[in-house]
């Protein structure tokens, strides 16, 4: 991954832990990945309650990144820190595909906001920049598009704009049944540890390999040391 000189300028330990999984075979669902949902969500609940969640350093720092770019974290959940709130209210995790919730609960094990992208959707390398005021975005299950501020943070392929970060990805490459190779982005933001966004991949990356078969890469980081 590329990343804009402004954005590593503004964020200095700003971080990705990147890979890929190859070969999968998505389901809509498995006993056994609701199992694990079943089991997250018992230590989930005993490790956090709804009042204290917010002051875990790990969502403070995501929170602190969100006020930074002009996203309002009471109101748009950092992507961990929103699932494991619909725990701790009693909800369900969304059930989608085995991929979309293997995914999901690796980012509310970890604490860590994943990305997943369709690879044979994305064309090229991915690059971290600015959005340019009044860039148009799409996420997923969005009716129409979104414009975009120039202090938001954003990913994109060669072509268009795949996710804004670290919270909402393209609808025209999300993962579904049909997708065979994945491509997944552990976002990291200032005071989050690179260790702890590496643990986030390696987690999403081992429950694909467990529950959607295929073969996944070790983690790349991005920038380098």
């Amino acid at each position: 991954m590329e990343f804009d000189q402004y954005v590593t300028d503004k964020f200095p330990n700003i971080c990705v832990a990147e890979g890929e999984i190859h070969s999968v075979g998505i389901t809509p669902s498995s006993p056994e990945i609701e199992g694990l949902k079943q089991e997250i969500a018992r230590e989930i609940t005993s490790r956090y309650t709804l009042e204290n969640v917010k002051h875990d350093p790990l969502f403070r720092a995501y929170r602190d990144f969100f006020w930074s770019v002009g996203v309002d974290p009471t109101k748009t959940r950092p992507a961990s820190e929103a699932l494991v709130r619909r725990i701790l209210s009693g909800g369900r995790l969304p059930a989608i595909n085995t991929a979309v919730d293997a995914y999901n609960l690796a980012s509310a094990r970890s604490g860590v906001p994943i990305g997943a992208f369709d690879r044979d959707t994305i064309d090229g390398d991915l690059t971290m920049r600015f959005a340019e005021e009044g860039e148009q975005f799409i996420g997923i299950g969005m009716e129409k598009p979104i414009l975009l501020r120039t202090n938001q943070v954003v990913l994109t392929d060669s072509e268009e704009i795949i996710a804004v970060y670290p919270y909402r990805d393209s609808d025209a490459t999300k993962v579904t049944i049909e997708t065979r190779n994945i491509h997944i982005v552990a976002c990291g933001v200032p005071k989050v540890d690179r260790e702890r966004v590496i643990e986030g991949y390696t987690l999403c990356a081992g429950y694909l390999e467990r529950y959607c078969g295929g073969i996944a890469s070790a983690a790349e980081i991005f920038p380098p040391r």
